[in-house]
This record gives structure tokens, C-alpha cells and sequence, in this order.
């Protein structure tokens, strides 16, 4: 099997995960620490796509953005994650969590190559968003730090992921990109809607 057929089957496989399943404190999962903040962006299609779209859709850009694209996702969860355990409130997180997926499948779709500036605030704000989601989910006496490690490692796997779908797209024609991106767009909008 060819490289290009595993991770095509790997990206399958990813999107058959159960959006439900991403929110452990929703159905009961109690995986403790590393092991839950591991699995909760793992099990779920709209952190999955979000992450794994950013790391695609960097592939393209600056080579700045390039390498500071993971920083960035990293950064915006630990963020939103800290906001949620300072106690602040958030309004339209799992808005937002939908719209970044939206986004970044257009940012694919469009092939948009933005500045590092503008492009890595746009990638923190949509990670603020998931990072929040996370910190408000961790299950009742979890190690905060082996929570945090667990989903910070899961993120770093989803986006690097994605940057190697999106290093073996750039032989492949233009079109097939586009035509990714806006399945993930359509899928973001899905989300949004529901």
C-alpha cells in the first residue's frame, strides 16, 4: 500500500468518528488525564477537521506560517483551555468551533495564501474556540497538566496529519484540493446549522 492510500484511509477513518463522542463530559466518559485530553480531539469530526484543514491549508503558505502554524494551533488551545478554567464564560463556543471548520475548508477551497500575521491570529482565534471547549470538558479530578498534555500531543498528531495530506497534495492537481476543502466546508456548515 502505497503512502497516498494509507493516509486517504487514515483520513476515512477519522471522519467516521462520532461528533458526540469528542465531549467526554457529555456522555460519561472518565478516561482520567493525559488518556482524556488525548481522545477528545481524536473522537470528534469537528476538532479533527479544524486541526487537521489548519495543518493542510499551511502546507501552502509562507514558509513562516509554514512552521508557525502548529505554534499557533498549540497556543490558541492552551489559551482557550486557561479560559475556561479561569471560569470565564465564553458565549458561542460551539459556534465558533463549527465556523473554524467552515473557514479553514474555504481557506482550502479558495487555496488563499494569507499574510503570517493575519494568518496566524486567524488559526489562534479558531483554537481559542476548541482549546475552550476542552478545558470546560475535562472530567471531574483530572491532572490538569496530564489533561492539557494529552490534548496538546493530540492536536500536534492531527495537525501534522494534516500537513502531510496536505505535502503529498501539492503533487496532485489543484482541483482535488479545492474539491477537499470544500467538502470540509460543507461538512463546517453542517455542523454551524445543527
Amino acid at each position: 500500500m502505497n503512502k497516498m492510500t494509507k493516509l486517504l484511509m487514515t483520513l476515512g477513518l477519522m471522519l467516521t468518528a462520532s461528533l458526540a463522542a469528542a465531549h467526554p463530559g457529555e456522555i460519561g466518559h472518565t478516561h482520567g488525564g493525559f488518556l482524556s485530553g488525548l481522545l477528545h480531539p481524536m473522537l470528534g469530526i469537528d476538532h479533527l477537521l479544524a486541526m487537521a484543514a489548519i495543518g493542510f491549508w499551511s502546507i501552502r503558505q509562507s514558509t513562516t506560517m509554514k512552521r508557525g502554524a502548529p505554534l499557533f494551533v498549540v497556543g490558541g488551545m492552551v489559551v482557550g483551555a486557561a479560559i475556561a478554567w479561569g471560569g470565564i464564560s465564553l458565549a458561542g463556543v460551539e459556534t465558533g468551533i463549527a465556523m473554524s471548520v467552515l473557514l479553514a475548508g474555504v481557506l482550502i477551497a479558495t487555496m488563499a495564501k494569507l499574510p503570517t500575521i493575519v494568518g496566524g491570529t486567524l488559526v489562534a482565534l479558531f483554537m481559542v474556540a476548541h482549546g475552550y471547549a476542552h478545558g470546560a470538558e475535562m472530567a471531574a479530578g483530572s491532572s490538569l497538566v496530564a489533561y492539557m498534555a494529552g490534548f496538546v500531543v493530540a492536536t500536534l498528531a492531527i495537525t501534522f496529519a494534516g500537513r502531510g495530506l496536505g505535502v503529498l497534495m501539492l503533487k496532485a492537481d489543484n482541483r482535488i484540493t479545492r474539491a477537499l476543502g470544500g467538502v470540509v466546508a460543507v461538512i463546517g456548515g453542517m455542523l454551524a446549522a445543527g
